[in-house]
């Protein structure tokens, strides 16, 4: 049915109906029905009623279950944006009234269980954030509810604990202490009832097995509510007690767990079976529900655990049957052929011994870290309880983990888990990229599989315990050791061993030995299930290679890469060659990587590598890039004569990465390290480079949200190896940076060092007459930005832009730049800013003022004006006659620029200023009458810098004027242009000492000579500074310490 969009504005009150067409429409089969309606929704979003009128449909039971749980869907993301009371266009308060009273009741008497899960998620959401303010009493109505229904409805019954377990759930996750309070103020009665409900319904369903009655659908019903309330049981034990070994309930309830764990793992693994499926599968879903409450319980409350009745025992069974598990976990008669297959419904489901199994392994694991890496916590904790946890580290310390227990878990370890099973070998067969995938998964798979968490809690082991394990271990390894009795996975468990224990066992075992006359035999074996020793050879390597392999050894380990990279050996399966290329990313990475040793296998090591980026998935690509860019670093610019070859895969890399966006940041990422290291070689590359920068950096593009930062990272890299003169091309992509100044991301640093980087390359083209107004306009908006990094380099593109202006152009270049930056409004925010910061440095007293530019900042304003004025002293006449009256602007100009030289923290922006302030003694009068009021400022600044300037010499030198630098051989093409800059600099290249004499001379020349100088100008400079001033040119004894020098 069609139906016109309503606007919230324009609408009338809303009616069932109306939402009833609106989720028919949006339900629909009809992509417009599904679009038209879906936009109704939407707009009915913030409309008063819509809410209400949702859960009306829901609770319509004469409607379609298809309509109703879209109708209940919405209400639940509703409750998400709109139920805060902070919320923007929130739920009334009388309808959230309306809705809670029904919220219960609809959710007890549905039948339908997806409808019924959807509702209870509604309960635990509004709970959630209504509990207990605005609704205080829903959890005494849901224990009342459950109460009730125990004994007359089994429906009511499992829906109210399926409202309640997703409250616990909710309320379970939160992490305010009041919040967590609360929950455990009613956790008591709530356990209490769950407890009655649970044995009741236990009684019924295992009286039925033991023969006592015939109710089969009733069994049945008490399985399902016993589950249930046995999940909600677990979490409100681990959830709603912050001592659970202090509550008497928890102690009863964790013995009739461990009972009852025993008696149920009996009825699931008695030969012959006693109970089929569903039966057999719900009474599995209990024993796992046990397992997550011990496991649980030793994570969260490990002190408690260790207290609680039995608990060591119960650690003792679960390593019994781990134990018991690990005699047909790995098993030495594995086929290796592609023969070998079962049915693929037993692969995705794992059997519950080995959901078990793992549990009693992550127990364990939780042992060792409540006894050696105990969690830290700033909560108070009495001395009572510090005592209680202290006994249950000794207790597990010394009565569990005892030598015999751990020599036994690690020997079950090596010999079992570290073993490949027929279902991995199978896997491996079926897809050799995804298994490879899944392997190297990282992360926390070891929570969800054996042998992964075996991994872990041998490395824990082994740390923990080096006294008692180091010497079996290396009598392990022995066994293997130059020989070929052992079987391949027999082997591969050795080796998965010795490769963990590397941190231990370096300084005992000798594995440089070990690789010359085990390891490079065994990777030339060729056969059945060898390629399984080579992909953990390769691991090995890359294990042992940071923590102990000699340097004449390296050579040997590069071969045996290659080795294992070589596509035509058929032993060298995929898993083995991606396996060896990640790997080697390890090697790279060492400390001790020797690029020159290693440079006679690159070519090859490359080439195979880049042979296996052509043949692998895309998920498996990026590894080998890394691996790619890590030889690129380390070879620096020996990476040249291979660079050919990597860059000419890149193209069809990059398109047929499609929509992965990780690929081409990966791409972008090595071109930039190949371009650092090739520095101007890396100029051929342009052509294929900068377009893929111009499409990356594009705004709006879709490749912009992605690439943008790796993009930036490649152009500025670019610039900076890119020799003067630029290429037409490089200097085209100028324009794209303009743009990005608008945006003003995360990178807009990166921007701003690329337009800096510009104006060193090629500052005719930053210059003219189109360019230069618009990078000005950009710096006007930035200027005085917030973060400091920024806000500096704006100050260092102005600065060079004037510098560049007056290389090329001399005086007429600075008016050009002057004129510029005074219509782009940059000097009159200058100007605006310094004359805001002399006002408040005038006030004094409680009604005192204070700037709005900081020091910093203050310091970057005059070191522009500077600038300007350095390069030509007219230029800042001309910006002061535009702001105002020249004469009064000086005024209060120098009061601030003076007053400001103690706050400039740079010695190079002190001397910047002290020069450019010295030659406005130059102007001409009617300026020089003017510019002398301030002679006392004048004199007690060139006594301050000058000061700095000679400073432990007596040479007549200045201490910021630099000795000609030739540079070296490891300079980029920036690095050259950034050293010749900083060598031509004024502040480098003037002596500051001198200078002054000069104009002070011209000055008292102007001014009638030196009598009249005296008589008119310098009577008027306090007699101390005047001293202070022509000290500067005696000689003193510098050489000796400064508290032994005599004046």
């Amino acid at each position: 049915m069609a139906f016109a969009i309503e606007v919230p504005g324009e609408a009338a009150p809303l009616t069932p109906q109306q939402v009833y067409l609106a989720l028919q429409s949006a339900g629909s089969s009809q992509q417009l029905s599904i679009q038209t309606g879906t936009q109704q929704l939407q707009t009915w979003e913030t409309q008063r009623g819509y809410y209400p009128l949702l859960q009306a449909v829901y609770l319509d039971k004469s409607l379609p279950s298809e309509i109703r749980y879209l109708a209940i869907i919405q209400l639940k993301n509703g409750i998400d944006k709109y139920w805060r009371k902070t919320a923007t266009n929130a739920i009334q308060p009388e309808e959230k009234a309306q809705m809670r009273s029904q919220l219960l009741d609809g959710g007890i008497k549905e039948v339908e269980t997806n409808l019924a899960l959807q509702n209870a998620l509604v309960v635990a959401k509004v709970v959630r954030i209504d509990y207990p303010l605005d609704w205080p009493d829903v959890l005494t109505s849901l224990v009342k509810i459950l109460r009730d229904a125990n004994h007359t409805n089994q429906l009511h019954l499992r829906r109210g604990m399926l409202i309640l377990l997703q409250v616990i759930k909710e309320l379970s996750t939160a992490r305010l202490r009041t919040s967590q309070t609360r929950l455990q103020s009613v956790t008591p009665e709530i356990v209490f009832l769950l407890n009655e409900i649970y044995t009741q319904k236990v009684a019924i369903w295992l009286g039925f097995f033991n023969g006592n009655g015939d109710d089969e659908g009733g069994a049945m019903d008490a399985m399902e509510n016993s589950l249930f309330a046995i999940k909600i049981l677990r979490r409100l034990l681990i959830a709603g007690y912050e001592y659970p070994n202090h509550s008497k309930d928890v102690q009863q309830l964790w013995e009739h767990s461990q009972h009852q764990f025993g008696q149920f793992l009996e009825m699931v693994s008695h030969e012959p079976p006693v109970l089929v499926s569903p039966a057999k599968d719900l009474v599995e879903k209990h024993l796992v529900q046990f397992s997550k409450l011990h496991a649980q319980m030793a994570n969260s409350h490990p002190a408690a655990f260790a207290l609680l009745p039995s608990s060591l025992d119960l650690v003792r069974a679960y390593w019994g049957l781990v134990a018991k598990f690990g005699q047909s976990y790995g098993s030495e008669s594995q086929d290796f052929s592609s023969k070998a297959r079962r049915d693929n419904t037993d692969k995705d489901e794992r059997p519950v011994m080995e959901k078990l199994c793992l549990k009693g392994l992550n127990i364990l694991r939780a042992c060792l870290k409540m006894v050696f890496s105990p969690a830290q916590s700033f909560k108070y904790k009495s001395p009572e309880v510090k005592a209680e946890q202290q006994d249950a580290v000794a207790l597990v310390k010394t009565e569990l983990l005892t030598d015999e227990l751990v020599g036994q878990v690690a020997s079950v370890i090596v010999t079992k888990f570290f073993v490949f099973r027929q279902v991995d070998l199978e896997a491996w067969e079926e897809d050799e990229d995804e298994w490879e995938i899944r392997e190297e998964g990282g992360g926390d798979t070891w929570e969800f599989e054996v042998r992964p968490c075996s991994e872990k809690l041998f490395m824990d082991l082994v740390i923990n315990f080096k006294h008692l394990l180091v010497q079996p271990l290396l009598s392990f390894f022995q066994s293997v050791a130059g020989t070929n009795e052992s079987t391949v996975v027999t082997k591969d468990a050795v080796y998965t061993a010795m490769g963990l224990s590397a941190p231990v066992v370096f300084q005992s075992f000798d594995f440089d030995t070990f690789l010359r006359s085990t390891l490079v035999n065994d990777v030339q074996q060729t056969g059945p299930g060898y390629k399984v020793l080579r992909r953990r050879i390769a691991i090995l390597l890359g294990q042992w290679i940071t923590i102990k392999v000699a340097e004449e050894n390296r050579p040997l380990v590069y071969q045996i890469f290659q080795h294992l990279l070589k596509r035509e050996d058929e032993t060298n399966d995929h898993v083995v060659r991606i396996t060896a290329a990640r790997q080697f990313k390890a090697v790279c990475d060492d400390f001790s990587f020797d690029p020159d040793g290693f440079l006679p296998y690159a070519q090859d090591i490359l080439h195979k590598l880049l042979q296996l980026m052509e043949e692998v998935s895309t998920e498996i690509r990026m590894p080998i890039l890394d691996t790619i860019r890590a030889i690129a670093v380390r070879l620096e610019h020996r990476i040249s004569q291979f660079a050919d070859e990597i860059v000419s895969i890149l193209p069809s890399l990059w398109e047929s990465s499609g929509e992965e966006h990780l690929i081409k940041q990966a791409i972008l990422t090595l071109m930039s390290t190949l371009v650092a290291a090739m520095k101007e070689q890396a100029s051929r590359y342009h052509t294929m480079i900068l377009p893929l920068i111009q499409r990356a950096v594009e705004p709006g593009s879709e490749m912009q949200v992605y690439l943008m930062e790796e993009a930036l990272d490649l152009w500025l890299t670019i610039l900076t190896q890119t020799p003067s003169p630029a290429s037409p091309e490089v200097l085209a992509l100028a324009e794209c940076a303009f743009p990005l100044l608008e945006i003003g991301s995360d990178n807009l640093r990166n921007v701003l060092n690329i337009v800096d980087s510009y104006v060193l390359l090629a500052p005719e083209a930053m210059l003219n007459n189109t360019v230069r107004p618009r990078v000005f306009a950009y710096m006007t908006n930035l200027l005085g930005v917030s973060k400091r990094e920024l806000a500096g380099l704006v100050t260092v593109i102005v600065e060079n832009m004037i510098r560049a202006a007056e290389a090329l152009g001399g005086s007429t270049g600075v008016i050009q730049v002057a004129k510029d930056l005074h219509e782009s409004g940059f000097t009159e925010k200058i100007f605006e800013g310094l004359r805001d910061a002399w006002e408040a440095h005038q006030t004094t007293g409680p009604g005192r003022k204070y700037p709005k530019l900081d020091d910093v900042v203050e310091t970057d304003y005059f070191t522009i004006l500077a600038r300007l004025t350095l390069a030509d002293p007219s230029v800042l006449v001309t910006i002061m006659s535009s702001v105002g009256d020249a004469a009064e602007v000086w005024r209060w100009l120098s009061t601030e620029w003076f007053r400001h030289f103690d706050s400039m923290a740079n010695i190079d922006r002190q001397k910047l200023s002290c020069l450019a302030l010295t030659r406005l003694l130059e102007l001409p009068p009617p300026m020089t009458p003017i510019i002398l009021e301030r002679l006392q400022d004048y004199f007690a600044m060139w006594t301050s810098v000058i000061n700095e300037m000679i400073g432990g010499r007596d040479d007549g030198g200045d201490n910021l004027v630099w000795l000609a630098d030739d540079g070296n051989e490891f300079e980029g093409p920036e690095d050259v242009r950034r050293r010749i800059h900083a060598s031509s600099d004024p502040v480098h290249t003037l002596n500051t000492f001198n200078f002054v004499k000069e104009r002070l001379g011209q000055v008292v020349a102007i001014c009638g000579g030196e009598e009249a100088f005296q008589r008119d100008w310098a009577v008027n400079i306090d007699k101390d500074v005047i001293r202070s001033f022509q000290d500067l040119g005696t000689k003193r004894d510098d050489s000796a310490a400064f508290w032994q020098r005599q004046e």
